[in-house]
């Protein structure tokens, strides 16, 4: 089989690397000869997770503060995996390669396995990818194969092509502040620098997290391309706009940055559940496409 797995619907294209973390290396709409980006993507049998579309958190969403937590009296030491950053991001998966366990025209299952270590919990993840004339959808999954509890948060990563004309639009109710590190200082409002309500969101010098989110969240483009990106299973919203433009994120986690640094009391209220073994937790998210008139110019 192919490294790279191409599905097809309608005008719909999506192409996966499952061996790029099962990564979604490329989701375009074609027609003709006219290739259109929805979300970023590369050609590149070789890349990284990085380099692709989307790609899967999981078993956690963004990072640990300083790469250790504690859990029922253990204290977990994660080593740095992105350097020159120091804490560790994004759980396991997206560095790994995913087994392909069933494919059609529209879809593909893809399986992850970890066996513990510095995470010192098994588990096993499962992503579903499907295509159809409308849009895309994932459902990812992990469940505690350990013989003991296991903390649990899941996300996607989409990277989304941008322009001084592309608009987020989304509710949220807070968000956090960062540090030169990026981690979070201080929970604000989500008002002015970080109204997501109609914002233009190309080359915003953001990398904040936010909570509330409504779970559905539009971007409209300039050319009168869009997405509907929507999930019910996320409550947490992270986005990334650097201030050089060109591209950015916007993800659905479920649970805060920095969450498994918080006592385990509060691990509830920012998101993260602790899976009894056998237990699992899914997150599903869609990107729908949408035509609509150019989007007007934001404030």
């Amino acid at each position: 089989m192919s490294r790279r797995v191409v599905l097809a619907a309608g005008e719909l294209e999506a192409q996966v690397l499952p061996a790029a973390g099962g990564a979604i290396a490329r989701f375009d709409r074609v027609a003709g000869l006219e290739r259109r980006q929805l979300l970023r993507g590369t050609s590149n049998d070789d890349a990284t997770a990085l380099d692709c579309g989307c790609f899967p958190l999981v078993p956690f969403c963004n990072r640990i503060r300083g790469g250790a937590f504690t859990f029922r009296g253990r204290t977990v030491r994660l080593s740095p995996n992105m350097p020159p950053d120091p804490s560790p991001l994004h759980g396991q998966g997206w560095q790994a390669e995913w087994m392909v366990v069933e494919v059609d025209p529209t879809h593909v299952e893809l399986r992850f396995r970890h066996q513990p270590g510095e995470w010192p919990w098994a588990y096993a993840a499962r992503q579903v990818i499907r295509l159809d004339p409308g849009g895309l959808s994932v459902e990812l999954a992990c469940r505690n194969l350990s013989d003991e509890p296991m903390p649990c948060g899941l996300g996607l990563h989409p990277y989304y092509p941008c322009d001084g004309a592309t608009v987020l639009e989304t509710d949220v109710a807070g968000a956090w502040t960062v540090d030169a590190d990026v981690l979070p200082v201080q929970h604000v409002p989500a008002t002015g620098r970080y109204d997501l309500g109609h914002r233009a969101i190309c080359g915003q010098d953001l990398d904040n997290g936010f909570d509330g989110w409504s779970g559905v969240a539009l971007i409209r483009r300039g050319d009168g391309l869009g997405l509907r990106l929507s999930s019910p299973d996320a409550r947490f919203f992270q986005v990334y706009s650097p201030k050089e433009g060109g591209l950015f994120v916007a993800e659905p986690v479920q649970h805060a940055n920095c969450a498994l640094n918080a006592p385990e009391a509060e691990w509830a209220g920012f998101g993260i559940e602790v899976l009894e073994p056998g237990e699992e937790r899914v997150l599903r998210a869609r990107f729908a496409v949408i035509d609509q008139p150019p989007a007007s110019p934001a404030i």
